[in-house]
């Protein structure tokens, strides 16, 4: 019976011990910023997960709406492809497209490593998979400038060697109020230890636009948190006498297919003669056999129907940024298939459990384009902008800080030249 007792003990406290959460502040010690860069600005990059490009007007967020229009807004900001969570944050930190900065997806296969990367397993973090991009952080850090971060995509592995300052692994388990009150202890260190980029990271929209659809009174309640949560940080900060500038963006939008009626499994897929990746809204096929290739195709074009796109890889189209020529950490399969909107594929015939998506080409659907507001002391007034890529954030962010990077970026300085002051 003791026996018994001890084992049952064993294994609830390993149960125990497996899903606790670490909730510490992880900080690199050591740092301090350079006596040039106490004087540079601060920026506040505030990622809101799925936070639809009108979402603030159709649920009425009145704190950003009024944010924005102290400062400037865009039309909308179209996402790069695929229109999806991971991609799009490393995308937006480094300037470079997903096929160029190597997170081609949520999930992937690695042809040079024959290895998946999934953005919720445990190697999620390894450094291999960020090595294709250089983020803000890492160039803030090798410039003596200091960062910290609420969560970001990348922010917890060791690219190039380097971390943000201060950091936190990523879970759910912290309030915002405390989230927020640590954005302020952080501005009010000294400044030789101050942070002048913190990024900030809510999920609740796309959470909520997954389990009940865009167009739900959950996703509303969810805007509304974001709202105040936004609000409640501007008013906590400007205690620290501090001007900081704020990004307000996301890295998708959201919409509602056709889950009733997906796609099936077409007949030439055959996972004897290729890995398999992705489901829904991108299937890619990576070949075991390079002579496979064109017969597949060729079989798949014959059984295509108007529900989707069959690609080669060097045939996809040039505005996706995600074809053979674009493909420089040699992460995207050899065919391609993608659903046009609204629908779906289902290749293993599991029931979705999931209503809101997305994933779609953002130069097609504009349900997936992000929003965009900037405001503060860097940034022009009252100023509405067309929709721009999201490669395009980067250059404004380092212009703030006033960082020299000598990297390639697919982003440019026209957005960043028409949103901010001149000097």
């Amino acid at each position: 019976m003791k026996r018994h007792l001890l084992l049952l003990f064993c294994l609830l406290y390993s149960f125990t011990a497996f899903c606790q959460v670490d909730t510490s502040q992880q900080v690199v010690a050591g740092r301090e910023n350079s006596t040039d860069q106490q004087n540079k600005p601060y920026v506040i990059l505030i990622s809101a997960d799925g936070f639809r490009y009108d979402y603030a007007k159709m649920y009425h967020a009145q704190h950003l709406l009024d944010l924005a229009a102290s400062g400037v807004q865009a039309e909308s900001m179209q996402p790069s492809f695929p229109s999806v969570t991971f991609p799009n944050h490393y995308t937006i930190v480094t300037g470079l497209y997903p096929s160029h900065e190597g997170l081609v997806g949520n999930s992937f296969y690695d042809v040079k490593t024959k290895g998946f990367f999934s953005y919720h397993a445990k190697n999620a973090s390894d450094e291999k998979w960020y090595d294709g991009g250089t983020p803000l952080w890492v160039l803030a850090e090798q410039q003596k400038m200091l960062s910290a971060s609420f969560y970001w995509v990348g922010s917890e592995a060791p690219i190039h060697g380097v971390r943000p300052t201060y950091w936190y692994k990523y879970n759910e388990k912290i309030g915002i109020h405390d989230r927020i009150q640590t954005v302020v202890n952080w501005l009010n260190l000294p400044p030789a230890k101050r942070p002048h980029l913190i990024t900030f990271y809510l999920p609740q929209a796309d959470h909520e636009g997954h389990k009940y659809g865009p167009n739900s009174p959950q996703v509303a309640d969810a805007v509304h948190f974001i709202d105040s949560a936004v609000y409640e940080l501007t008013k906590a900060v400007k205690t620290t006498g501090l001007d900081v500038n704020y990004i307000f963006l996301a890295d998708h939008g959201m919409t509602k297919p056709d889950i009733d009626n997906p796609i099936p499994r077409p007949a030439g897929i055959d996972t004897s003669k290729f890995v398999v990746s992705g489901d829904g809204l991108l299937v890619e096929l990576y070949a075991k056999d390079p002579q496979y290739i064109q017969s597949t195709y060729q079989q798949l074009v014959s059984g295509m129907t108007p529900d989707y796109a069959v690609y080669l890889k060097a045939e996809v189209p040039a505005k996706l940024h995600y074809g053979a020529t674009d493909d420089w950490q040699n992460r995207i399969g050899d065919i391609l298939l993608i659903p046009n909107w609204p629908k779906v594929f289902n290749l293993n015939g599991n029931k979705f459990n999931t209503i809101g998506w997305h994933g779609y080409d953002p130069t097609v659907v504009k349900e997936m384009h992000a929003t965009f507001y900037a405001w503060g002391p860097a940034f022009k007034t009252g100023l509405t902008i067309p929709t721009f890529e999201n490669v395009n954030v980067f250059p404004i962010i380092t212009d703030i800080l006033g960082l020299n990077n000598a990297n390639k970026v697919d982003g440019t300085q026209k957005v960043a030249g028409e949103v901010l002051k001149k000097n």
